[in-house]
């Protein structure tokens, strides 16, 4: 409360502003209340932040709100005169401590805010103990839709992959008659005609290898002759200490106990992947890095006794006793479907060899034939030799340049082929059974053939016999004789498996290891040098891969083998 002698001292304006305060306080005008609560402290009690007075009419106003209403309006609120900011007077005031609310003022009102602030502490944490939980069932809801498309996948998979068995069992039923595909017309000789159109002397005629394709063949010649002469033994190759201290370091049981037998072997030139065929026949890609098998190609129905990769458009293969030829093409997901069945030959096929431009390779068969097929079309180019029943190949190779092939007969005879004439240029003779094998060096000059009596090696310079193994009695024959890709080491393989040092015509070739047969059958069929001689696969007529290198290297427990049931 003010006193009367401080209203004395006051000015005209300020002592009608606190008359007006006063009078307006007790009996306010029924049609300004409203208004003055809004823009003043008359009747709403409130002490305004920043007071302003009017001249004209000495009421009292917030400074913020009466600013905005005569910017709108340009009037007075109350009295509705006509009013500017020029009019407004601003009082100066001291600052007003607000008290404290009186519940904090007492014990009693202390705990009742202590109170208030526990129990919305409490229902905030009840509103988040039911977030939780929603959350948890969502997250729940989804594991499970989770899970159940998983194996929905699976299913599908499984389901996939019984239709391709399925259809691959229908196309080895459906009639050759059926299988074929309608040829596309070639030009043989001048004239157009069907690929397999018969010939007025009984034999389908085959469009022959067009000089497009024999130029290429000739410049893959010239390009890796000159490339041999400046190739030098890699660093990284196995030395002969390492091969004598070669053994058994895993075993892998890849193909069905029913039909065990592993007839031919491949290992793909810049991955670590073996290829094998069996008796079961089926073809089993293994990866020797993670010891897990890939793939299995199930198709033919006898069987699998030759079989090749093709790195470059990652293909293999397969020939088998079913008298046909299959080429599979590899996926993205590592799984291979067949794209060609080629029903050429009319007896069993011993042997597929690729060339060096790996566009083109060469099967032999029993039915004394051998075939010359584009690999991207399927097609049979040529076919060299006439049918018989008494004769028929065992083996074949190309040579590294890809200009010779070599064939091993059923009659003991070597014989060399000029590739792109197809004319036979040479004979060697001098084995005893069948050529079971044949294997170029890597340096253009030698060739090692395997047959019942032992291996021999030729001398392509001077077309003669310089040297001859006979590592095994006369009953047990000599299955596989391999190079490594340098020409440094030699394989052979019968009853055991032995590892000879490459030299000249002229030198001894010294025998660095002997490794053991350790399938009990005492006929390992095939031996292959892995990479640098890093390694050496080995199958044999029991169910499994066998792994020879270092001691310590690539160890694999029994528990960890894959199995092919």
């Amino acid at each position: 409360m003010i006193c009367a002698s401080k209203l004395l001292c006051l000015s005209p304006p300020s002592f009608i502003f606190f008359k007006t305060l006063a009078t307006r306080s007790v009996s306010p005008c029924a049609n300004s209340s409203s208004v003055a609560s809004t823009f003043g402290p008359e009747v709403s009690g409130e002490v305004p932040d920043e007071p302003v007075v009017s001249k004209r009419s000495g009421l009292l106003f917030e400074r913020r709100l009466i600013e905005r209403y005569i910017e709108d309006h340009g009037k007075c609120p109350v009295t509705k005169e006509e009013l500017s900011m020029d009019d407004i007077v601003l009082v100066k005031t001291n600052k007003v401590v607000r008290p404290r609310p009186l519940q904090a003022a007492s014990i009693p009102g202390l705990l009742g805010i202590f109170q208030n602030e526990w129990d919305a502490l409490m229902l905030s944490n009840f509103a988040l103990e039911q977030q939780l939980h929603t959350a948890r069932q969502e997250l729940s809801h989804a594991l499970y839709q989770h899970d159940a498309a998983c194996r929905v996948i699976a299913r599908l998979k499984k389901e996939r992959d019984e239709s391709r068995a399925l259809l691959a069992l229908a196309e080895r039923q459906i009639p050759a008659s059926m299988a074929g595909v309608a040829p596309a017309a070639v030009v043989s000789n001048g004239k157009r005609a069907m690929e397999d159109e018969i010939g007025p002397d009984g034999k389908k005629i085959r469009p022959g290898i067009n000089p497009v394709m024999i130029d290429e063949l000739t410049e893959c010649n010239t390009m890796l002759s000159a490339q041999r002469k400046k190739r030098q033994v890699p660093p990284s190759l196995a030395s002969i200490d390492e091969l004598e201290r070669y053994t058994q370091i895993s075993s892998h049981p890849l193909h069905k106990t029913n039909k065990p037998g592993i007839l031919s072997m491949d290992i793909h030139p810049s991955k670590d992947i073996v290829a094998t065929g069996g008796i079961d026949t089926n073809a089993v890609l293994f990866d020797r890095t993670s010891g897990q098998i890939l793939c299995t190609l199930a198709g033919h129905s006898k069987k699998i006794t030759t079989l090749k990769f093709v790195p470059r458009d990652e293909l293999v293969v397969t020939g088998s006793a079913d008298k046909t030829v299959r080429i599979w093409q590899g996926g993205e997901e590592g799984n291979y479907s067949c794209i060609h069945t080629l029903k050429d030959h009319t007896a069993e096929v011993e042997a597929v060899t690729v060339h060096a431009t790996q566009k083109y390779f060469v099967t032999a068969a029993k039915d004394n034939t051998w075939c010359f097929y584009d690999i991207s079309t399927g097609s049979c180019l040529s076919q060299v030799g006439e049918a018989s029943g008494q004769e028929g190949y065992t083996s074949a190779s190309f040579h590294p340049d890809g200009l010779i092939l070599g064939t091993g007969t059923t009659e003991a005879v070597v014989k060399i082929w000029d590739v792109k004439t197809q004319s036979n240029v040479a004979k060697f003779e001098g084995h005893a059974g069948p050529v079971t094998a044949m294997s170029f060096s890597e340096n253009g000059y030698f060739l090692a053939t395997a047959a019942l009596d032992g291996v021999k090696l030729w001398d392509l310079r001077k077309l003669r016999n310089f040297r001859t193994f006979s590592p095994y009695d006369s009953d047990t024959p000599t299955n596989s004789v391999e190079f490594d890709f340098s020409g440094t080491y030699l394989a052979v393989a019968g009853s055991d498996i032995r590892v000879y040092q490459v030299a000249n015509v002229k030198t001894e070739w010294n025998l660095i290891k002997t490794l053991p047969d350790l399938s009990g059958t005492g006929k390992v069929t095939s031996a292959k040098f892995g990479t640098d001689a890093k390694y050496i696969a080995v199958g044999s007529m029991d169910r499994n891969l066998r792994i020879f290198g270092p001691p310590g290297d690539d160890q694999m427990d029994d528990d960890a083998k894959p199995s092919a049931e």
